[in-house]
Formats: structure tokens, C-alpha cells, sequence
């Protein structure tokens, strides 16, 4: 029977069981129809933004300084509380382990995002793909590629939403997959390069990429040792660095390689258009492979659980 103390972390065989009810409940329940957490969330992170990062111009020193102290209001307190809770009975801590991974992880809702598009493919309906990709990506809806955009999503939304969430939840139980998702979701909502977040969001953005930063290269290597490894590992190692995010680049490169599939290229964000490195292959996906690509996703994520269970089975000194 488990007998640590409310405080403290799991058995690690305990936590990887943990992890795989999560996720099961995950693929039962998915989101939260009402009183998502993360929308609460979002609706501080936009009532305090608009405290702190006035509409008059601020000096850079202060608009930095203003976007680490947002970080440090909006995360660190429902962090706090969580541990206070767990202190209160093991049960308590058991079961608000299993809660802050379901409620983090979103597999389901990547592979319903991710399905969403390719049924309006394949009902020939380009134009509810294109809408359907723009739940996922930010770029403009009318110059949105959907079979190649679905495609990055779901390899980097892979690390952001399962990957990322696990290993920070094997690291540190339901208060690290919970402080993950939320440093993810404030880069998300602050780490633009625009003149309004360009200095306001860099603490969220480079903490982001901190905290991502092993996650990363670890959903590359699963990516890479899934699919087809040879030309996973030839792409991340050519064609990652030209990407310009540090985190992104290995994942979506090594994903292009593991797919056989070519990735980046131009695309249109807020009417401007970007040009981008091209990633993988020289073989243009096709419909098809966003089944694959979410295929990939749910066999990494599923072997993540069995080596983590295999672990916390293995008899310790």
C-alpha cells in the first residue's frame, strides 16, 4: 500500500499508473465541455496583461520586468495551493495527480482537431479544412495550406500537449504538468514578436523554452525511432537549426523525416507572409498522412507510459 506522505511524490511505479489513468480518462472524457481551467485562465492571463502592459508605450527595462512579474502572479499561486492541498490527505494528492494530467495532457482533443480536418478533406470540403486547420494554427484562414499546417500541429502540438506534459509530470506529478501547461499557455498568448509583446512576452517565451527544452528532443528521438529513423535523424540535424525556434525545429524536422513528408515553406501570418525553411523530405503530403502523423503521436505517447511503467517495475537497491 502507499504509504509516503501527502507531500511527497509517488513511487515512481505509482506515478507511471497515475500517468496511464490520466490518460485513460483522457481518451474517455476529453476536455472539459464547461469550466475548462484553462479558459479561467486565459481570461486572468488578458484582464492582467492589460494591467501590466499598458497601450502607452512602457521602456523596454520596465515592460520585461512587468512580463516576469505576470508570469510569477499567474503561475505561482495555483501552484502553491495544489501542494498546500496535498498535504492535506494521500488520497487528496493521488487523486489531484490524476486530475492535473487529464486536464493537461489533450491528446484527445489534438487527435479531434486533428481528424476534424481530414474528414472535410475527404469530403472534399477545402474550404471547413482551412477553418478547421485555424483552430490550430494562427496563420490567416484564406492562405492556410491545411494538410501540411494539420500536420505541424500535430507534431508540435505533440510536445506542447502530451510529451512535454508527461515528462514534466514524471519530473515533478500533477504541480509540474500543471505549471508546464501554464508557462505554455502564457507563451502562447505572450510570445509574439510583436511591438506589443516583443519585450513584455520574452520572460514567458524564453521560460517556455527552457521548460521545453529536453521535453523537445526527446519527443524527437520517439518521433525518429517511430517512424523512418534514417531520414528523422538526417533532418533534424540539417535542417533543425534553421528553424527559429530551438524547441520547435528539432521536433518538427524530426517529425518531417520520421513521416517521409516535406514541411515549412511560406506561410501567412496577420497578412504578411513568411518564408520558412523547408523540413524533411522532398515529398508533399497528401491527406492521408495526418492519420499518420496522429498515429505517430499515440504510439509515442503509449510508449512513453509502457517504458515509464517498466521502470517503476524494476526492483530498487
Amino acid at each position: 500500500m502507499f504509504s509516503l506522505p501527502a507531500y511527497s511524490l509517488p513511487d515512481y511505479l505509482t506515478l507511471a499508473g497515475l500517468a496511464c489513468g490520466a490518460v485513460l480518462l483522457d481518451d474517455w472524457l476529453g476536455e472539459p465541455k464547461r469550466w475548462h481551467p484553462l479558459v479561467g485562465f486565459g481570461w486572468l492571463v488578458n484582464q492582467l496583461e492589460k494591467r501590466l502592459n499598458p497601450a502607452h508605450k512602457q521602456p523596454f527595462r520596465s515592460q520585461y520586468l512587468r512580463g516576469a512579474v505576470g508570469i510569477i502572479l499567474l503561475v505561482l499561486p495555483p501552484i502553491l495551493a495544489i501542494v498546500l492541498l496535498m498535504h492535506l490527505s494521500v488520497w487528496l494528492a493521488l487523486a489531484l495527480h490524476v486530475y492535473l494530467l487529464y486536464f493537461a495532457i489533450g491528446h484527445r482533443s489534438l487527435r479531434q482537431h486533428g481528424l476534424a480536418v481530414y474528414h472535410a478533406l475527404q469530403a472534399g470540403q477545402f474550404q471547413q479544412a482551412q477553418r478547421a486547420t485555424s483552430y490550430m494554427v494562427s496563420r490567416d484562414v484564406e492562405a492556410i495550406e491545411p494538410v501540411s499546417a494539420t500536420i505541424e500541429s500535430l507534431l508540435e502540438n505533440g510536445n506542447d500537449s502530451v510529451f512535454g506534459t508527461l515528462f514534466w509530470f514524471f519530473v515533478a506529478g500533477g504541480p509540474g504538468a500543471l505549471a508546464y501547461r501554464l508557462v505554455n499557455t502564457l507563451d502562447a498568448m505572450w510570445g509574439y514578436k510583436t511591438a506589443r509583446y516583443f519585450h513584455f512576452g520574452w520572460a514567458a517565451a524564453r521560460l517556455d523554452d527552457v521548460l521545453n527544452y529536453i521535453p523537445a528532443r526527446l519527443t524527437a528521438i520517439t518521433y525518429a525511432l517511430l517512424g523512418h529513423t534514417r531520414l528523422a535523424w538526417q533532418a533534424w540535424r540539417t535542417q533543425a537549426p534553421l528553424w527559429d525556434s530551438p524547441n520547435a525545429g528539432p521536433v518538427m524536422a524530426a517529425g518531417a523525416g520520421a513521416l517521409n513528408v516535406q514541411l515549412g515553406g511560406r506561410a501567412r501570418y496577420h497578412g504578411e507572409w513568411h518564408d520558412r525553411p523547408r523540413l524533411g523530405t522532398q515529398v508533399t503530403p497528401t491527406a492521408e498522412d495526418i492519420p499518420r502523423a496522429l498515429q505517430l503521436v499515440r504510439r509515442g505517447m503509449l510508449s512513453w507510459l509502457s517504458i515509464a511503467l517498466l521502470l517503476g517495475a524494476l526492483p530498487h537497491a
